[in-house]
């Protein structure tokens, strides 16, 4: 399975968790043409592996899958719950504060339903929607930060920085152009997740540093 063994990190009776490269597709899309997807591929070689959460097709990053129904049940009711800890890392356009300083971006969001599949703040209509950061490091233009979404709204991240006027380096959809262009992928990477076993309840920590 192209991309898969490579991106196997951990794998037991009840779950698995992938890493998933920019430009592959977490699930399936409309169309023939989007059926070749990270969870498809799961799927082949352990049939039992259902999806829990999602990756944009431009992010890339750890992944988590439940085996069987049950253990999707459970794993989906942690992120419901947010008994499920993620953290990304981003480079962003511009710079933000100093290293180790921390904030929060709460703005509520909502679909962008004639720009589809856009997101949007919407404070009339929009769903909460909190997002806390941490600067990791600075360069003469841009900031790399840590990002841990509170809440797990569409395109959150990158909605949220673009908000503030801090676009991540490289998205198709959210950075103007001259941000667009500064790389070759969008700069968002699942770097952490941190939960509890869904059948021994022992703690699980995954870790993947961020490629860019």
């Amino acid at each position: 399975m192209p991309g898969l063994s490579e991106g196997l990190v951990y794998v037991d009776e009840q779950l698995l968790v992938l890493d998933k490269p920019a430009g592959l597709l977490a699930v399936p899309g409309r169309g023939e043409d989007k059926q070749d997807c990270l969870s498809a591929r799961a799927q082949r070689l352990w049939p039992d592996a259902l999806v829990v959460h999602r990756l944009d097709m431009a992010t890339s990053g750890l992944f988590l899958m439940g085996r069987g129904l049950h253990m999707q049940r459970v794993l989906g009711r942690a992120f419901a719950e947010r008994a499920v800890d993620k953290r990304y890392e981003a480079v962003v356009a511009g710079r933000v504060g100093a290293v180790g300083e921390q904030g929060e971006i709460a703005l509520p969001l909502a679909a962008d339903w004639p720009n589809r599949p856009r997101q949007k703040v919407d404070f009339e209509r929009g769903r909460t929607s909190t997002t806390r950061w941490t600067v990791l490091a600075l360069g003469d233009d841009s900031t790399r930060l840590a990002l841990e979404p509170v809440t797990g709204r569409t395109h959150q991240l990158r909605v949220h920085l673009q908000a503030i006027a801090h676009a991540i380096l490289g998205d198709p959809l959210y950075a103007p152009a001259a941000v667009q262009s500064r790389a070759p992928r969008l700069l968002l990477h699942a770097t952490a997740l941190r939960l509890a076993h869904p059948a021994s309840g022992e703690p699980l920590a995954f870790d993947s540093p961020a490629p860019f």
